[in-house]
């Protein structure tokens, strides 16, 4: 017994030792003594620089906030960062319910709760706040709501110039996008492409998003009515953006076009393997679905990760425009994520995000946890090096001159002022 009471006594005095208390920020010591706080001699940073959660301007994670757009793009030096944050409040290409330009202040005023302080990520065994990685919230892309060529112009020209400069500690920064809807994947893809090559997209969406812009249903169109939601993946494949085999679709369960199977025919010829949400089930599970993901993605490619927040199932995320039940939980698509260590991931985005229509900040939530985890993915594979650039860009962009992948955009932009102004002279 006195062994044993011996024993706990020593437990507790290790246990104390190792968790000692600041005296300088003790609990119970009285401040409201100015004196004693001045004789300690506190920075202003000791007495004013931390905040709780729910406290500061809404940057993601309380990270340091610069609108990036603005550092001068002609400059030699450095970005101050290597991963950012960068916000692409647009919503006038989808085909069903709007209020995804919300999304980028929704998932940010969820993040709150996370910060550097408190960022350790248990299941990757690292902080990514804290690591070889300076982060940065680089605010929003202005773009129009009124206009989508001219807002397709703007993305265009933002991450082109987003993506020019080398990082501070990287050959190059690497972005997580958050949506806006879905079709902001376009020119995420020409500005990667520009500075990689080809990409391999790995693509967590309900819905296939590979369709022709001719199976939408309507008799009236433009050239810019081409670019939509569900069309930004065939675009990209037709401009070359894209990796011509082994990208892949998780997720998908929604209904197709017509009487049999042509979408899915399609959908080779855009280069996509597919992973149905019913697979998640399938008596190899989770674990299954992981391994058929690693078994096909390339290790030696550049690989963005798109995440349409409807891959979840309603119930985990009712905040987005076009919901289809079945769905994973929010559970099953970060062990996935967590799963996919190893890979070079160059960059990654959280769209769909619906903040008008989430009930409870359910979805909010899940999209700036789904976030977290990919900056953590993109931690974990290391700084870009030049020399992984260069192994796999196979066009010299410099002198490409009229080449489609590069000029895609300025020429969709090109076609629709000159439709404009035929119809203007009938």
């Amino acid at each position: 017994m006195k062994l044993a009471l011996l024993q706990l006594l020593l437990t507790v005095a290790v246990s104390s030792s190792a968790h000692s208390i600041n005296e300088k920020y003790h609990a119970y010591k009285d401040q409201s003594d100015i004196s004693s706080l001045q004789a300690d001699s506190p920075s202003l940073d000791d007495l004013w620089g931390s905040f709780w959660a729910y406290q500061g301007i809404q940057s993601f994670a309380h990270l340091p906030y610069q609108q990036c757009l603005q550092l001068d793009p002609s400059s030699s030096e450095p970005l101050p960062y290597d991963i950012a944050v960068i916000g692409v409040p647009f919503d006038t290409a989808v085909s069903y319910r709007p209020g995804t330009r919300f999304g980028p202040q929704g998932i940010r005023s969820a993040s709150m709760r996370q910060d550097k302080w408190r960022g350790f990520n248990y299941r990757a065994g690292i902080n990514p706040f804290d690591n070889w990685a300076e982060f940065m919230d680089c605010g929003d892309i202005p773009i129009t709501p009124m206009d989508n060529t001219l807002a397709l112009k703007q993305m265009q020209l933002a991450y082109k110039q987003l993506f020019k400069r080398k990082a501070k500690n990287s050959e190059v920064p690497r972005y997580l996008s958050l949506g806006g809807d879905h079709s902001i994947l376009l020119p995420v893809l020409q500005g990667l492409y520009e500075t990689y090559g080809e990409i391999t997209v790995l693509h967590f969406d309900s819905h296939l998003d590979t369709w022709a812009p001719d199976k939408y249903p309507s008799f009236w169109s433009s050239n810019t009515s081409e670019f939509t939601h569900g069309s930004m993946l065939w675009l990209a494949h037709q401009h070359g953006l894209i990796s011509q085999e082994n990208n892949m679709h998780v997720g998908l369960r929604t209904r197709i076009s017509g009487n049999g199977w042509d979408d899915f025919n399609e959908d080779n010829e855009v280069g996509f393997k597919r992973i149905f949400a019913d697979e998640l089930i399938d008596s190899e599970g989770l674990k299954g679905v992981v391994q058929k993901v690693l078994d096909i993605l390339p290790k030696d490619k550049p690989i963005y990760i798109s995440v349409d927040i409807d891959v979840l199932d309603p119930s985990a995320a009712p905040g987005t425009g076009t919901m289809e039940v079945g769905g994973m939980t929010s559970r099953e698509l970060i062990y996935i994520l967590r799963k996919l260590k190893g890979l070079n991931i160059v960059g990654a985005d959280v769209v769909e995000v619906s903040p008008p229509f989430d009930i409870a900040d359910i979805t909010v939530t899940a999209g700036a946890q789904i976030a977290y985890e990919l900056m953590t993915l993109m931690v974990e594979a290391g700084p870009v090096t030049k020399q992984f650039i260069e192994s796999n860009k196979k066009v010299d962009t410099a002198n490409v001159g009229e080449d489609l992948r590069l000029t895609a955009l300025d020429r969709i932009i090109k076609s629709e002022r000159d439709y404009q102004l035929d119809m203007m002279s009938i």
